[in-house]
């Protein structure tokens, strides 16, 4: 996977870059950007953002990183509400469609300020990148077109790099390289 590597290095060169960090994302209405990677890259990837987040704790970058699993927000909002055994006997009863429904009814994931919003907002310093990883493992209860539309309409504060397990060509993403979703994103792909 030296492709992969190369590609990481980028990615990690370009959030250095003040000119990332303050522009104003496509038609200067985002800041986000969607760093594709092939599914089998996942444990690369993984361990890339485990050393920056260390690395960015030195406080020497200039800017400090936020980083979201959002697969790690579901599971602890329908842990908090003691919603995930519930969940389990409720899929069993009426389907997984309906669990999915449920699911991002309760976290409101169609609201400006639904659950992930509401996290990202108040665990982001300011001066930050925010990374949302976990996009693969919460497939398809989460869709990664509801959490960026979502946030485009509720956060701006900071740039935002999806870490995607899949392609993204600037018009659609392709998760796993094989599911196809026909949404537009108003989002860059970070690195080539």
């Amino acid at each position: 996977m030296a492709d992969l590597a190369r590609r990481l290095d980028e990615m990690e060169a370009l959030i250095r870059k003040p000119s990332l960090r303050g522009s104003g994302g496509r038609a200067n209405e985002v800041n986000y950007w969607i760093f594709d990677y092939p599914p089998e890259g996942e444990l690369e990837v993984r361990e890339r953002i485990r050393y920056l987040l260390e690395k960015n704790k030195r406080g020497t970058d200039g800017f400090k990183l936020a980083a979201f699993d959002l697969y790690d927000l579901m599971i602890d909002h329908l842990e908090s509400r003691n919603f995930l055994k519930q969940c389990v006997a409720f899929e069993k009863k009426q389907g997984f469609a309906r669990i999915t429904q449920a699911v991002n009814r309760s976290m409101k994931i169609n609201d400006p300020d639904s659950l992930i919003v509401h996290q990202i907002r108040k665990h982001t310093p300011e001066d930050a990148v925010v990374f949302l990883t976990g996009i693969g493992k919460c497939y398809p209860v989460l869709r990664s077109h509801k959490i960026l539309n979502t946030l485009h309409q509720g956060f701006g504060a900071a740039p935002v790099v999806l870490f995607y397990p899949g392609v993204y060509d600037e018009q659609q993403l392709l998760l796993f390289g094989k599911i196809k979703d026909d949404n537009y994103y108003r989002a860059f792909r970070l690195v080539k």
